[in-house]
């Protein structure tokens, strides 16, 4: 049952990934590994839950199929189509309908991410008491995007990216089920596109046999053209790919570096951000041992502003690959931690009289430029202060260390 169900909706066609939902837990392939984890999930008797999981990985599924299991009755509400009076509203409808059928309710929230605090707050009182079953459905961690209040109160189920074996495996029972028959070859295809996603996979399946047409590879590429490649701009896997490309830059592999952006690129990154990320790298990074570095990437920058889209794909490519294949260095980085660890675990640290603006003592001030070769020993900073940049023998930060020894 759902609260936003349409009249029209027995009137338009069912789409397949809806058709073949399985009923049974025998039938629900992919997850095999949760129910070694979580055992109750076999039982008539659930806790309220959370399930986590990529798009596809079959989080509805798995919530019509333990309605079914535990003889519950099933009230759907998506997360982005109502607010708290509408929740209540089928909170009311599911309390009522125990009453009057002795059945116990579950209400599942898809897409549960999207409630505000707020609106997950409504929800509290009814789990607390255990006023009907809660499960809930998230694509994002819920440590980050449930409340704590809520997140107590159930149980985490972490579905993973269904395999492309148990792929092949869905798409042939719903070839089964629809009594229809495609070459194996091309349900593998289709089973690797879907990239763990089953609804994408049997969307797939379902345009190709609309088509009308006998199944060819050209078909298949016409209808995959678009891809199932999944990005976020915010979530964890914007931030896996970018520390995949820093950690490739860092290690010196630039076509690692390269596959990074290019995931980046392909999945509507912002090159700002990306170009950004690289003025970083090139100081963290690289640092003194190629002091062109910087530079590159300030103009790197400065030109993916200027120019835009697709066109600036080209500036990052070449600031990547410089970045990635130079010498390293991250010696001023961390030089310059060590500092504020010890100036933060200090009282005021004065400076020598004789390096002030203004101070009698200013005259015993010795200036580098008027003595051979620039340079004059004096005390600069107070005598217990550590060395806190240490240069390597990398690249022209060699030369930096060369120098620093002999004014010794």
């Amino acid at each position: 049952m759902s609260l936003f169900e349409s009249p029209q909706e027995s009137l338009t066609r069912t789409p397949l990934p809806h058709k073949v939902r399985p009923k049974k837990l025998e039938d629900f392939h992919g997850q095999e590994a949760i129910f070694k984890r979580y055992p109750f999930l076999e039982g008539k008797e659930i806790p309220g839950l959370i399930l986590w999981g990529p798009p596809g990985s079959g989080k509805t599924t798995l919530a019509e199929i333990l309605a079914n299991t535990t003889e519950s009755t099933l009230f759907s509400f998506n997360a982005v189509l109502g607010g708290v009076a509408d929740l209540k509203k089928l909170i009311k409808e599911a309390k009522e309908s125990q009453q009057f059928y002795g059945k116990k309710a579950i209400i599942f929230v898809d897409e549960i991410h999207r409630f505000n605090k707020a609106q997950q707050d409504a929800l509290l009182p009814y789990v607390e008491k255990g006023e009907f079953n809660f499960i809930g459905a998230t694509t994002e961690n819920p440590k980050v995007s449930v409340n704590k209040a809520l997140l107590s109160r159930v149980q985490v189920v972490h579905l993973q990216k269904i395999s492309q074996s148990a792929m092949s495996s869905i798409l042939e029972r719903a070839t089964q089920l629809e009594n229809k028959e495609i070459d194996p070859r091309h349900l593998e295809r289709i089973a690797k596109a879907a990239d763990g996603d089953a609804r994408f996979a049997l969307n797939t399946l379902d345009s190709l046999w609309l088509q009308g047409k006998p199944i060819t590879d050209e078909l298949i590429d016409e209808i995959l053209s678009g891809g199932n490649r999944s990005y976020d701009k915010d979530k964890d896997r914007h931030y896996d790919v970018i520390s995949g490309f820093i950690k490739s830059m860092r290690g010196s592999d630039p076509s690692a570096a390269l596959l990074y952006l290019a995931i980046m690129i392909d999945g509507g990154e912002d090159p700002v951000f990306i170009a950004r990320r690289l003025v970083i790298f090139a100081s963290e990074d690289v640092g003194n041992a190629d002091p062109q570095a910087l530079t590159l990437a300030v103009s790197g920058l400065q030109a993916v502003q200027q120019i835009g889209m697709p066109e600036a794909r080209i500036n990052l490519a070449q600031v990547t690959t410089y970045l990635a294949s130079t010498v390293k260095s991250n010696a001023a980085y961390t030089g310059l931690d060590e500092a504020l660890a010890y100036v933060r675990s200090r009282p005021t640290i004065e400076v020598p009289t004789h390096l002030r603006n203004h101070h009698p003592d200013n005259k015993n001030y010795k200036y580098p430029h008027s003595y051979p070769n620039h340079y004059v020993s004096q005390q600069y900073a107070p005598s217990e202060t550590p060395k806190f940049y240490e240069p390597t023998d990398q690249g022209t930060e060699k030369r930096i260390a060369d120098r620093l020894k002999s004014l010794k």
